[in-house]
């Protein structure tokens, strides 16, 4: 149990972080600045409670390390239902904070695609489903790869956490633009959830789908091209 508290309060620092900041500060700090907190988040996190459960905080890293034969299915399930509560927790706190100063909950920073969904929004593209889709498989198989590579039996000791932050910056860095950058389920479906964006649920699914397949196919790779150091 204690591992899966450490993934429900990790979960929601994750995204009170990265969420809050696009919220409430995003039209000051911009994409790079939501970026950084979402990366800074996640290496915080790493440091904070890596030691308990290994700081997944996203069902998608879950997926990765489970059918990378890392994790038991008990585990995988246990952390999944965790971090999903964790982000619900911290969604509906941004959602509380909204309603103080009379804030219209609008997109939320849910993720999305499409004008449909962004609007006029100044730096968004007007990206097609299956451009969401393929943005989201391809960018959650390149943070897993980085994840199960950092933490191989064989990296360096004490840099996995940086690592996996940075990568996650730079991941937002490409897709803020294209689907506010999901690669995180739980994340997705917290925001969702609150958002008053009619379109935040009905797209809900690419970010549940998207990044649980790529996710999966990280880890297959990976145990194809692992080192023979780790077993």
């Amino acid at each position: 149990m204690k591992k899966y508290l450490a993934e429900l309060i990790g979960t929601f620092v994750l995204v009170l972080g990265g969420c809050g900041t696009a919220i409430f500060a995003g039209g000051s700090v911009g994409f790079l600045g939501v970026a950084l907190a979402f990366g800074l988040t996640v290496v915080a996190m790493a440091y904070g409670i890596g030691g308990i459960s290994g700081a997944h905080l996203n069902p998608a890293v879950s997926m990765g390390v489970f059918c990378a034969g890392r994790m038991s299915a008990k585990d995988f399930g246990g952390y999944v239902v965790s971090q999903i509560i964790g982000g619900i927790l911290a969604g509906a706190l941004l959602a509380f904070l909204v309603a103080q100063f009379g804030g219209a909950r609008g997109t939320f920073a849910a993720n999305g695609f499409g004008k449909e969904f962004f609007g006029d929004a100044a730096g968004y593209q007007d990206l097609s489903m299956i451009g969401a889709f393929v943005t989201e498989l391809v960018l959650t198989f390149v943070f897993l790869i980085v994840i199960l590579g950092v933490t191989d039996k064989g990296a360096p000791n004490g840099f996995a956490g940086l690592a996996i932050g940075l990568t996650l910056t730079l991941i937002h860095l490409i897709s803020i633009p294209l689907t506010n950058t999901s690669v995180n389920p739980a994340r997705s479906i917290s925001q969702a959830i609150f958002a008053e964006n009619p379109l935040a649920l009905p797209q809900l699914w690419v970010f549940i789908v998207a990044p649980l397949i790529g996710a999966a196919l990280a880890a297959f790779c990976w145990n194809a091209i692992k080192p023979s150091t780790e077993k």
